[in-house]
């Protein structure tokens, strides 16, 4: 999940997503105090669900192949709660000996609810090294205002929960979540809805897509994009290699932009290439997207 040329890179929101974004909000001196220092360098990792074929195939093979690419974080994505504990004891020597990281995962409302569930969460989590559980989408059935705030409720109960072990909970966004609920976009009942220490892990690409500013959400969320997802989209078909089939800096994204607003005021800690697919190999999108955001990064 990830796209977009370096030769597009400094092309902005076009007027039908700037049309749409959020009212700037001034910073309370409180809330501008919370913002963590800005660190001299950050870790470019993957999504590993960009790579999701060759990893079902070969999980020790795919975790060599990207750290050779040069990325130092994987995230992986919820089919690693089928794991045993000693193999995910194997999983992190691979980790260690390649010299990568995992320091979030992604998750099924399950692993959020107190319970077996969410002790095996905690067990797996802390032998990758993780600091984030990230809930990769919402319950179905959560729909409505009452919905939404029984889900924050629940989430805001994890962040208690899980705080002793080590591990922070978070939301990943899609489109949906930018849709309105009596009035009020979802993915501002999530942000209010729950306290200033869960993580609001960005989707560049979706957010895009629902015609909204990745900039704006950022700076008015100080300290809480702690990981973002460079997903990138263009308007356009899937036939058209449009859509998400772009690769990191192909697309409409404003990169240096988000990177400023992510390492000044978001949090940011660490980078997650997402590409979902792409005219390209599922190995060979990952390189060229790693390619282009060395370039931008200098």
């Amino acid at each position: 999940m990830a796209r977009r040329s370096f030769l597009g890179l400094a092309a902005t929101v076009p007027a039908v997503v700037a049309a749409q974004l959020v009212a700037g909000r001034a910073l309370v001196p409180e809330a501008r105090a919370a913002v963590p220092p800005a660190r001299s360098r950050y870790p470019i990792g993957i999504e590993l669900y960009g790579v999701r074929t060759e990893l079902t195939k070969d999980l020790p093979g795919t975790l060599r192949r990207v750290a050779e690419m040069g990325y130092e974080v994987v995230e992986f994505y919820a089919p690693y709660f089928a794991w045993t504990l000693p193999y995910a004891k194997e999983v992190r020597t691979r980790l260690d000996d390649l010299g990568l990281r995992c320091y979030s995962t992604h998750n099924h409302f399950p692993s959020f609810v107190s319970g077996q569930t969410m002790g095996k969460a905690i067990e797996l989590n802390q032998i990758l090294g993780t600091r984030s559980l990230i809930l990769s989408s919402a319950p179905a059935g959560t729909t409505g205002l009452e919905g939404w705030k029984r889900l924050c409720g629940r989430l805001s109960e994890a962040v208690t929960e899980l705080q002793p072990h080590g591990l922070a909970a978070g939301f990943h966004n899609h489109k949906y979540e930018w849709d309105l609920v009596d009035g009020q976009r979802v993915m501002d009942l999530i942000a209010a809805g729950t306290p200033k220490e869960f993580v609001l892990q960005l989707d560049v690409g979706t957010c895009l897509e629902a015609g909204q500013d990745p900039v704006a959400w950022i700076k008015a969320h100080p300290g809480r994009t702690k990981s973002i997802h460079l997903k990138d989209w263009t308007p356009g078909t899937h036939e058209e290699e449009k859509g998400y089939r772009v690769l990191f800096g192909e697309g409409v994204a404003p990169w240096r932009e988000i990177f400023a607003a992510a390492e000044s005021t978001g949090g940011v800690e660490f980078y997650l290439m997402e590409q979902e697919g792409s005219r390209y190999s599922e190995y060979e999108s990952q390189e060229r997207c790693l390619a282009t955001w060395r370039q931008m990064r200098g």
